[in-house]
């Protein structure tokens, strides 16, 4: 059976459209994996390259602000670029920087190469969906893009803790040198199997029902709840250690068991998220934020301690998954835009949390302290969720009483 391809009318073999997107898939379970393996990495990272775990805790925050900063400007540069030959130089940056990462001789020099993987981050997460879904007919898109985007709950599933123990066993280094190896086979693949006009045209059109005030409310909120969840989250192998009194050894087990939790958090909204939006988004945020000040509580029983990260596995995936369904459906202009947007907030908001949180570790506060304060900007976040009718029938009225358009899009 064979597909035609958006923008170039070339029939492609399904089962070669297949193994394209679970290239693709693979790449982003490789960046998703590395963007947060040093939080599991973090003491080995520290003590190896003899700076403070707070100073080794901003390699995710620098990450996190690089991503931040460059997605929407970078997405929009290349919006001409052949899809084809912009992911095979996304994913051969990626590979060469992991190599770079694994071979580091001191902090800086790592910083630079989680800088340039953060560059193909800003990019290749903008541009997988539009390019992946162009491959199919329209009335299947919505499972290529499901199975896109398991490569994500498997970074944080397997990848992730794998990672880290691998990482326990063998050195820190080593993890980003089987990322490379995986990002390499996503290259080959994608080199070979992706026709190059797949994709081009990109993706121009707006959400469902597109909102300006909506995707404002739910951009604030996103920042808010996400800096809270890393100022405690960043710093959870500490927190195990220092504060739960576990050892090292247990943190890979546990960081696995909250991935298996993601996935039933992952599914459960799913199976939600389209007859509730707004309800399953608001469940995520408010178990997201529970589970936080659960932690700082009752983090000192092992118990406790194991059950809540779990939950915090489960509410964060949860949260993830209502949230990408939120931005395609209220996104104001195109929703590659959006997503572009939406994945800098996220990042704006890992790495203000990580920046608080390295902030808080060497004070009185401590990790403890740390995920408090996690609680509370979450707490803030839920409220923001909470008051989007509000916002949005306010400045209706408002629009109204100026003899305007209610709720334009962008």
């Amino acid at each position: 059976m064979t597909v035609p391809l958006t923008g170039t009318g070339t029939p492609l073999r399904t089962s070669t459209a297949v193994v394209v997107v679970v290239a693709l898939a693979l790449a982003l379970f490789s960046l998703s994996t590395v963007e947060t393996l040093p939080v599991g990495l973090l003491p080995l990272i520290a003590d190896d390259l003899g700076v403070s775990r707070a100073s080794a805790g901003r390699l995710v925050t620098g990450y996190g602000i690089v991503v931040a900063v460059a997605s929407v400007p970078l997405t929009r540069l290349v919006r001409r670029v052949p899809r084809r030959t912009l992911l095979c130089a996304l994913l051969a940056l990626f590979v060469m920087a992991n190599l770079v990462s694994a071979a580091a001789p001191g902090y800086w020099v790592l910083l630079a190469a989680r800088v340039t993987v953060a560059l193909t981050h800003s990019v290749f997460w903008s541009v997988i969906a539009s390019t992946a879904t162009a491959l199919f007919a329209p009335e299947v898109r919505g499972r290529v893009v499901a199975g896109l985007f398991s490569g994500l709950s498997l970074a944080s599933v397997v990848g992730v803790p794998a990672g880290t123990w691998l990482g326990q066993q063998t050195g820190w280094r080593i993890p980003f040198v089987v990322m490379s190896g995986f990002g390499f086979l996503a290259l080959v693949a994608v080199a070979v199997l992706l026709p190059s006009g797949a994709g081009e045209e990109g993706s121009g059109a707006a959400g469902a029902e597109p909102s300006r005030r909506r995707f404002l409310v739910l951009m604030a909120a996103t920042a808010l709840v996400i800096c809270g969840v890393f100022t405690g989250y960043t710093y959870i192998t500490v927190f195990l250690t220092d504060v739960t009194g576990l050892p090292q050894s247990a943190v890979a087990p546990l960081l696995l068991g909250s991935g298996i939790a993601g996935i039933a958090g992952t599914a459960l909204a799913g199976a939600r998220v389209d007859r509730r939006p707004r309800g399953t988004m608001a469940l995520a945020v408010a178990l997201l934020t529970a589970t936080m000040f659960g932690l700082c509580l009752l983090g000192d029983r092992s118990v406790a301690a194991v059950c809540l990260v779990a939950l915090l596995g489960f509410a964060m995936s949860a949260m993830t998954t209502a949230l990408q369904s939120r931005i395609l459906h209220v996104a104001p202009g195109s929703t590659e835009i959006a997503s572009a947007v939406g994945s800098s907030v996220f990042n704006v908001g890992i790495a203000c949390g990580s920046l608080v949180g390295g902030l808080l570790l060497p004070t009185g506060l401590g990790v403890r302290g740390a995920v408090l304060v996690g609680g509370v900007l979450a707490v803030g976040g839920l409220a923001v969720l909470l008051s989007e009718s509000w916002v949005v029938s306010q400045g209706e009225r408002r629009a109204a009483v100026r003899g305007g358009v209610p709720d334009l899009p962008a």
